[in-house]
């Protein structure tokens, strides 16, 4: 058996050097026996085939995967190296940038500690609206932030409330005159914002199942935030076995519970926006590319429309999530009102964690204004019907009189002006006494150590991977063979594309799964006569639906390094939930969605392609 376990550790500790050579040689017979017709797609399936099995096996870190197309794609004679690097820095990997400098100034100021307690102490300790409070919580977060950062920001609240809810009821069972103002001992209360600034961090969503937490230097010696499920407590000496068993599994099912609904938050909150999460910026850019190519403007698919989209979509999915979680883990018991002392006590050490914040800073009033001015400059860039402030920024002259602003315009320009606004009120010219100071409130030298960079070169490989498909003709091929679907019925069609998907994601990084799917579903679809956006949108969709595994996403990483979900908790909760989001997507896709996207039709300029008429399948409204 020693020997047994002396392989198993060698394997697995050189599982970088064997599964990367097996990548590279298993599909080897495409490089080297293809249809000479096929030559470049059959090559360019050799480099998508072995950065899947490198992404899905995660031999090599995630980001450095994505690096391979680099060298890959030139050496197989696919496309020209200065090709394929041109595409790791595009117009969406800017975007991308932007919003995580903004999540980084969130962070830095605590403004979503604030945001976060102030959500907790509006809904109440009641179990099911302490979820609905973390789901909301995490959801309104994720609309603007990449969903590990949303997540990694809640996890720290949620824990320590699960941690409140232990301590109030073990004290709560310990009195024999219960006081209903009698305080708990919290550490965590004494925590004030500048003396802990406790970070989760996942090194570019790299390895996904990984979770370090990194402290800065500080000053003074801090107590360390801690929560841990065989916390001590003194027993009630009259409470029986079977009595505290069963309190012990409400409380873990609670924690459960909570958990969960931060990750479900995190992924409903990700589909409202374009920025939300890398799949929907996946789906802009192959999108917009598209339209450009075909002379057109840019695609339908702009923050303010694919807000006024997804936003009922991910409500819509957060509800029926929060109701199945509140059923799966606390039954019927969820119903039930809760003791009136234990409640009082939970309130109010959640509402003496939000005071402990104090009042709002001047940095957060600054990062307030710069995010509020964002969402803003977001939604009247190109509103539907109306003119937007992009129309101020149109040469004749240059991009055919289309303008020159796009989304991360903007943002890049709000985020550069965290560097410069002043983290508190400058002490310069004489204005307070003291010394001169002015720190501005993101510092370059701190960007560079906690800026996810390995998101950005995941987002920028899936782009190089995809117009390498697109350049050798692979997708075209791809979208041609699976023409067989022409033959089922479009909601059928649709209902598969989001199976499919949603069960693939769990498998692969949900910013992979999208660059390998949307380019193949727009081919897909030409080739079958019906609007590109139909199945793009769909499948974008579904590769949010990450909800049954820890490694199929950070978020659900990050929840199960807490040490209260299994793996079984979360298959078992998560299968309900992705048919959920399934049946929820099916209806959005159907309904306003083709309303406002003109699903059902085919665009005006794709009538005519190559001087062939293209016949429009038209797809039945559900």
């Amino acid at each position: 058996m020693g020997k047994f376990n002396i392989c198993a550790q060698t394997l697995v500790s050189t599982k970088c050097v064997w599964m990367t050579v097996v990548a590279f040689v298993l599909p080897i017979g495409l490089l080297t026996n293809y249809d000479p017709d096929l030559k470049q797609e059959s090559k360019c399936a050799y480099v998508i085939i072995v950065m899947a099995l490198l992404w899905l096996t995660e031999a090599l870190p995630i980001a450095v995967t994505s690096l391979l197309p680099v060298f890959l794609f030139p050496m197989v004679g696919v496309a020209p190296a200065r090709l394929i690097s041109s595409t790791y820095f595009s117009d969406i990997s800017m975007l991308l940038l932007g919003g995580l400098l903004i999540a980084m100034a969130l962070e830095e100021t605590r403004l979503h500690t604030r945001i976060s307690l102030y959500v907790l102490v509006l809904v109440g300790a009641q179990p099911i609206m302490l979820m609905l409070g973390a789901m909301v919580s995490t959801w309104l977060l994720s609309f603007w932030i990449n969903n590990t950062s949303a997540t990694a920001m809640m996890i720290p609240i949620i824990l320590a409330v699960c941690e409140s809810v232990r301590e109030v009821r073990a004290q709560t069972e310990l009195q024999s005159n219960v006081n209903p103002a009698f305080e708990l001992k919290e550490d965590f209360d004494e925590i004030s914002p500048e003396d802990s600034k406790q970070r989760y961090e996942l090194n570019g969503n790299v390895p996904r199942h990984s979770l370090t937490v990194t402290e800065e230097p500080k000053e003074e010696n801090v107590t360390e935030e801690k929560v841990e499920l065989d916390n001590e407590h003194k027993d009630d000496p009259t409470e029986t076995p079977s009595d505290k068993k069963k309190k012990d599994e409400a409380f873990k099912a609670l924690a459960k519970a909570l958990c969960l609904s931060v990750a479900y938050g995190a992924y409903c909150g990700g589909i409202a926006t374009i920025t939300g999460t890398p799949p929907n910026l996946v789906l802009k850019d192959v999108a917009d590319k598209f339209y450009r190519d075909n002379g057109q403007n840019e695609s339908p698919i702009t923050f303010a429309s694919w807000m006024g989209f997804a936003l009922p979509l991910s409500c819509i999915t957060l509800v029926f999530g929060w109701l199945w979680l509140s059923f799966r883990f606390l039954g019927f018991s969820c119903l039930k009102r809760m003791d009136p002392v234990e409640k009082s006590a939970i309130n109010a050490a959640i509402k003496r964690r939000a005071e402990a914040l104090g009042r709002i800073s001047f940095a957060e009033s600054q990062v307030v204004v710069v995010f509020g001015s964002m969402v803003l400059f977001w939604l009247f860039r190109n509103p539907p019907n109306i003119s937007g402030w992009g129309d101020l920024f149109v040469e004749t002259d240059i991009n055919d009189g289309q303008s020159l602003v796009s989304d991360s315009t903007p943002c890049i320009l709000l985020s550069t002006l965290l560097f410069i606004l002043p983290e508190k009120r400058p002490n310069i010219l004489c204005w307070r006494k003291g010394k001169p100071s002015y720190t501005p409130i993101l510092k370059w030298q701190m960007v560079t150590k906690q800026l996810p960079w390995g998101v950005l070169i995941l987002v920028g490989g899936g782009f190089a991977m995809a117009r390498a498909s697109q350049e050798s003709g692979l997708s075209t091929w791809i979208g041609e063979e699976l023409k067989l679907l022409g033959g089922l019925h479009p909601l059928v069609m649709n209902l598969l594309i989001l199976t499919v998907v949603s069960f693939v994601t769990e498998v692969m990084s949900n910013p992979a799964t999208a660059q390998l799917f949307v380019p193949i579903l727009r081919d897909m679809s030409l080739s079958l006569g019906t609007n590109p956006l139909h199945l793009m949108i769909s499948g974008t969709i579904a590769c949010s639906f990450a909800f049954m595994l820890p490694v199929s996403a950070p978020p659900s990483a990050i929840v199960f390094a807490t040490g209260y979900i299994s793996i079984p908790d979360m298959a078992l909760a998560g299968l309900p939930m992705k048919i959920i989001g399934i049946g929820c997507s099916m209806l959005a896709v159907n309904t306003w969605g083709t309303s406002m996207f003109d699903l059902d039709t085919l665009p005006d300029f794709l009538q005519n392609t190559n001087g062939t008429n293209i016949t429009t399948t038209t797809i039945p409204s559900v």
